[in-house]
């Protein structure tokens, strides 16, 4: 995959979970891939949710491994 193709297959990978993020007030959004680690942001009731990083490993991480294998981990910026 060329890089432009792991951007948009990690766009489709957010656009599956997006909804689930939705429905309980928040969201997610691309801010960079480098280095095979997904740089995201959480949004909205995501940001201050106690159990963010559990839907980050469990739910995005998963995902966006499953559409792209070779990413190696994903990283919420939000609270930078």
């Amino acid at each position: 995959m060329n890089n432009e193709e792991i951007i948009q297959a990690v766009e489709r990978a957010l656009e599956e979970i997006r909804p689930f993020l939705i429905s309980d007030g928040g969201n997610i959004s691309l801010v960079s891939i480098e280095d095979d680690v997904v740089k995201v942001r959480l949004e909205g009731a995501c940001v201050s949710c106690n159990i963010n990083h559990m839907t980050l490993q469990n739910g995005v991480e998963t995902t966006i491994k499953r559409y792209v294998p070779q990413i190696k981990e994903v990283i919420d910026i939000s609270k930078n």
